[in-house]
């Protein structure tokens, strides 16, 4: 599969290694800026372009660029997409209106990465209009999953779904680490055991919890014994309302997911 990137960021970076590592593509990627340009083709072995070529119908193309510039990048593609196959990672942009900058084509799908995609442990959501061929979801299910795990939605909406629990999910775990390294701190630990203790619990917690048949709940009432020292701090998450923040606030990051998509699909 041909895939050209526009847009050479962290996260197009990310995907570009995968592809690599997953072999069998021809990469390019479409980077203005001259030493980002030199810095892909040397780790990736992608073949740098300064300005968008023209596409074949066969050929996949990524949109990796900010939201901001999106609709700038699309307009000065269009005409050289010959129905190729448009795959979006950017945050908010609705289908309808990349199909509008992009002079009314059709064989867009919209893809919510996370960042954890870095390091090969990602998981995005796919969104592709129902008429769209199967073998075009297919495609960017396949671009993703050389950074992680897809999940297929079913509707655009799934988009915004999806972004309130993998695609800022990562910021609520850093933010739940932060807060048990600072409580190791303050039980005495330097930073670096407190970063090691902290880490390992959550690298061990969710291994058990993958490979377990248990549920997550029975798993954790299983190290709260009743009576004992994780029942005390559990009883103190549950009376300052952690749990129901934590949906709170993911409540919040989809509407505000709804929100941007509103704002960044305008004209």
């Amino acid at each position: 599969m041909k895939i050209t990137f526009i847009g050479g960021g962290n996260m197009a970076g990310a995907i570009l290694a995968g592809l690599a590592r997953q072999g069998g593509h021809a990469l390019q990627v479409v980077e203005p800026d001259a030493a980002k340009r030199d810095a892909l083709a040397r780790d990736h072995g992608v073949v740098p372009l300064q300005t968008p070529p023209a596409f074949a119908a066969d050929e996949v193309v990524v949109l990796a660029v900010k939201p901001q510039q999106l609709k700038a990048v699309c307009e000065g593609i269009a005409d050289r997409l010959n129905g190729a196959l448009v795959l979006s990672i950017a945050a908010g942009v609705r289908v309808a209106a990349l199909a509008r900058w992009l002079g009314g084509h059709a064989r867009i799908v919209r893809i919510m990465p996370n960042t954890p995609a870095m390091v090969g442990r990602g998981v995005a959501g796919v969104y592709a209009p129902q008429e769209l061929a199967e073998a075009d979801a297919e495609a960017a299910e396949t671009v993703m999953r050389a950074v992680g795990e897809v999940v297929r939605l079913a509707d655009e909406t799934g988009i915004d779904d999806i972004t309130a629990v993998s695609g800022s999910g990562p910021a609520y775990v850093f933010y739940f680490i932060e807060a048990m390294m600072a409580g190791a701190v303050k039980q005495g630990f330097d930073v670096a055991t407190a970063r090691q203790l902290v880490l390992a619990t959550f690298d061990g917690a969710v291994e058990l919890a993958r490979q377990s048949p248990l549920d997550v709940a029975t798993l954790r009432q299983n190290v709260t014994s009743k009576g004992g020292t994780t029942e005390r701090a559990i009883a103190r998450f549950d009376a300052e309302g952690v749990k129901a923040a934590i949906v709170a606030g993911m409540d919040d990051c989809r509407a505000r997911s709804i929100e941007l998509g509103q704002l960044l699909s305008q004209d």
